[in-house]
């Protein structure tokens, strides 16, 4: 009965909204992700550093419960993925500064994602919705734990190993999504604006 409530229940803010608790909370987390980056740079591994990123990136599970339970817009469409990537690559490039991670891993995620990150914009621009696949969530969750286990003092200093073997991992899964993205892009154009994704 709750849930049909809740399905039932219009939302409080519509598509075009700014300021709404979930797009605050994800403005606070680009605001909080440089903190974490220099505690990376500056500390390294520590447990303190590890909780700092733990936090900043339990923000996207909340902000995206409050997005649901309030109504999505698209303020929160640009910035949730804008969020993401700020703290993640922030991330990568201070453990690539350290010393933790080669740069060529590196370079192959930050690649993928600024592409991605620009045909979403284009297509956005043209009305055409490129949703988040449910691999594509896995591979940012996988490209944050390997920057927490990096962090986390006893992995990094006595089994560093774990978090090479989950970059590359999220190497893998970042390749293979943004191959996704871009195979399936014309399909997507056709079915939305009975275009052929071209131009």
């Amino acid at each position: 009965m709750g849930g049909a409530d809740e399905q039932n229940t219009p939302p409080t803010f519509g598509p075009t909204a700014l300021a709404t608790p979930a797009n605050l909370l994800t403005v606070a987390r680009i605001a909080a992700s440089p903190v974490f980056i220099v505690m990376i740079a500056v500390w390294g591994p520590r447990w303190v550093t590890f909780w700092t990123g733990f936090a900043i990136a339990m923000t996207d599970y909340f902000d995206g419960l409050l997005a649901r339970r309030h109504g999505e817009t698209r303020a929160g469409a640009f910035l949730d993925p804008l969020a993401d990537k700020v703290l993640v690559l922030g991330g990568f490039a201070a453990l690539s500064w350290n010393g933790q991670f080669h740069v060529a891993p590196i370079v192959i995620i930050a690649v993928r994602e600024l592409l991605i990150s620009a045909y979403r914009s284009r297509a956005g621009r043209r009305g055409i919705s490129v949703p988040a696949t449910t691999l594509a969530k896995w591979k940012t969750f996988t490209q944050l734990w390997a920057i927490g286990f990096a962090v986390m003092p006893p992995l990094a200093t006595h089994a560093h190993w774990i978090a090479t073997l989950t970059l590359w991992l999220a190497v893998a899964l970042t390749v293979w999504t943004g191959w996704s993205y871009l195979r399936s892009a014309r399909s997507v154009a056709a079915e939305q604006i009975g275009g052929d994704g071209t131009g």
